[in-house]
């Protein structure tokens, strides 16, 4: 039921997007040249590797070592923008469509956390990965690692059809509110280092 819910609500939201998303697309190319779309491997459904879309929202400036130089320094406004109002992730319903990810579900993170994760932190990828999730309308990314973890396997244990549309409805509040964009002090959220030895056990 939920495949079929996700595919279905994709392909509608697809269709009414359609030129916004042509739009933006010419303005990223405009901005950052090529590649329009930022692509990257993330851990899926039992930590599976799948390739994330997302419109580029940073430049690839490098220091004098050639070296990138950091997230703070290489997002725009632009990308800002997209990312405040959550347009840089709508190539990422092609990923839905594919079965890579759910509309909602834990967002997907990156492929060298794994090894960093408790036992209990783990139990997010019992499910698909989410374009949006519990945790994004609790905070986003002004919530600690910890805190968002422990949304992520809260929804894990409680999913339903219904908590997922409501989730979705709190998603375009968020959205249209700008809420939680980021943590205190970061351009995104800060690396995850792992959890202490004493909360794994």
């Amino acid at each position: 039921m939920k495949r079929i819910f996700d595919v279905i609500t994709t392909l509608i939201i697809g269709v009414l997007l359609i030129i916004p998303t042509a739009i933006i697309s010419v303005l990223v190319m405009l901005r950052f040249g090529r590649p329009v779309i930022f692509t990257q491997v993330r851990p899926g459904l039992n930590g599976r590797p799948f390739k994330i879309f997302k419109f580029r929202t940073m430049t690839d400036a490098r220091d004098a070592n050639g070296q990138l130089l950091s997230d703070a320094l290489r997002l725009t406004k632009f990308g800002k923008f997209l990312r405040s109002t959550s347009l840089d992730e709508l190539p990422g319903l092609w990923s839905v469509l594919k079965g890579d990810m759910s509309l909602v579900g834990p967002r997907p993170l990156l492929m060298e956390y794994l090894p960093l994760y408790s036992l209990e932190q783990a139990r997010r990828h019992e499910v698909r990965p989410g374009v949006t999730g519990w945790a994004q309308v609790n905070g986003r990314n002004s919530l600690s690692w910890e805190d968002k973890f422990k949304f992520d396997v809260w929804y894990v244990d409680n999913r339903s059809m219904l908590l997922d549309l409501k989730i979705l409805l709190l998603t375009f509040r968020k959205v249209v509110c700008r809420d939680g964009i980021n943590a205190v002090g970061d351009a995104t959220m800060p690396i995850f280092n792992g959890t202490s030895k004493d909360k794994n056990e």
